[in-house]
């Protein structure tokens, strides 16, 4: 790793001078880092199209794992790629105790060993669309969450709209009004049968999470709710009892909110994620007509917590969490002196309130029941937020010493790190 003298953030892997490449950590909702973060895993367009790389943090050595040649699939976040070719971006998981990594090639669901041994799972059933996917605590089970194809059944050329291309029709709506489904698919990672399939009504899903306990639980929600965000985000599915439940409901009490703002279907809520024994679920949003928060919800209780954020924390984050509860955002903090740069506001965007305009990664220390969060700026990533694969989605190593970020500053997307160790008196 090269040390970048700003800030103290380091480049763990990107593109050498004199070429032009992009490299990303994998999605959020599962970890990049390898067991004992020996190995880092990225997603890198080096060879024209995008590929999987593993990265030994040890010697720097780079090896590409998967064999795609066709580009990108068309998917949830990729609305401009190629029906049923390509990797799908967005089904790419790692199994980290394992070091097993999940994908979608074309339309076969596969997965590909630390020493590139391919295996193809399945398939993708006829007229689907894809989005992110995730691999059970255990390793056993592999959800694919699937939705009726007609769900982005447009051409991205003539009726698609920013740097992703995404519909400029309301993707919600037009499941709602059609009666589109979903699925939530459950494969056997060793078999690849399909154990189960359970369809969703009316329902977009792009994120899945099983329960890092009981892969009977699985966390999905419903992408860019076209009304009542603030209960329709996120749900729980039970497949020993067969139920579905929303998670955040409104009104009732909730903890650590000196500002009594109250729980609304017209909030905003996005970004849900487990902890790691799965006691609570996180997430973040913004509160219909106030400021952003951040909140968690026990199951086993259902209680809430939510902190609001500092009304002018005003710019678009991610909130991710390590091992010990202590939070990383990419997004909000701003020093109360500072005057942001003029930037483009992203062409990715989404339902949220929030501009993506945010330059620090923060460690963010909650104490969920006082209602308040302490933000340690550890460095800035710059990244200008352009398209899915430059936000920064930070994650913490397991060791939790290191966070890893993606940044486009320039011209490409690369991989940083930067130290999580804070002194006593930053805290």
């Amino acid at each position: 790793m090269n040390q970048n003298p700003l800030n103290g953030r380091m480049l763990v892997s990107g593109c050498p001078e004199g070429q032009e490449y992009n490299t990303q950590l994998l999605y959020f909702t599962c970890s990049s880092m390898g067991k004992g973060d020996e190995r880092i895993y990225m997603l890198s367009d080096r060879t024209g199209s995008p590929n999987v790389v593993v990265r030994s943090l040890s010697d720097g050595k780079e090896r590409i794992l998967t064999d795609n040649r066709k580009g990108i699939l068309k998917s949830y976040v990729y609305f401009d790629g190629t029906l049923n070719e390509g990797l799908g971006k967005a089904s790419v998981c790692l199994d980290c105790e394992r070091e097993v990594i999940y994908y979608i090639q074309d339309d076969r669901i596969c997965k590909v060993d630390l020493e590139g041994r391919i295996t193809v799972l399945n398939q993708v059933p006829d007229g689907r669309m894809t989005a992110f996917t995730h691999v059970s605590g255990d390793g056993k089970y592999l959800c694919v969450p699937m939705t009726d194809g007609r769900c982005l059944d447009f051409d991205p050329e003539t009726e698609g709209s920013g740097l992703d291309r995404r519909p400029s029709y309301d993707i919600d709506e037009r499941v709602q009004r059609e009666g589109l489904n979903s699925y939530l698919c459950v494969y056997d990672t060793d078999s690849g049968a399909l154990l189960y399939e359970k369809t969703v009504p009316k329902c977009w899903i792009t994120h899945v999470q099983f329960h890092p306990m009981n892969p009977d639980i699985i966390m999905y929600n419903h992408e860019w709710s076209s009304f009542s965000c603030g209960i329709r985000r996120i749900w729980l599915y039970d497949h020993a009892e067969d139920t579905l439940r929303p998670v955040r409901t409104v009104g009732g009490d909730t903890l650590g909110n000196p500002a009594g703002y109250a729980r609304s279907a017209e909030d905003w809520v996005c970004h849900e994620m487990w902890s790691d024994d799965g006691a609570y679920i996180i997430y973040h949003g913004g509160y219909h007509e106030g400021p952003a928060m951040v909140g968690r919800y026990e199951p086993a209780s259902g209680r809430y917590w939510e902190i609001a954020l500092p009304e002018d924390y005003d710019a678009y984050g991610h909130f991710t969490m390590d091992h010990k509860g202590n939070l990383v955002c990419d997004g909000y903090f701003k020093y109360p002196w500072e005057v942001k740069k003029v930037r483009e506001n992203s062409t990715d965007n989404g339902p949220d309130p929030h501009k993506k305009d945010a330059e620090y990664i923060c460690k963010v220390i909650p104490d969920w029941d006082a209602g308040t969060l302490t933000w340690i700026p550890l460095c800035k990533h710059e990244s200008d937020w352009l398209g899915q694969d430059a936000h920064p989605h930070p994650i913490y190593s397991h060791a939790g010493d290191r966070i890893f970020f993606n940044s486009r500053m320039d011209r490409t997307v690369n991989v940083y790190c930067v130290s999580s160790a804070v002194s006593r008196d930053m805290a």
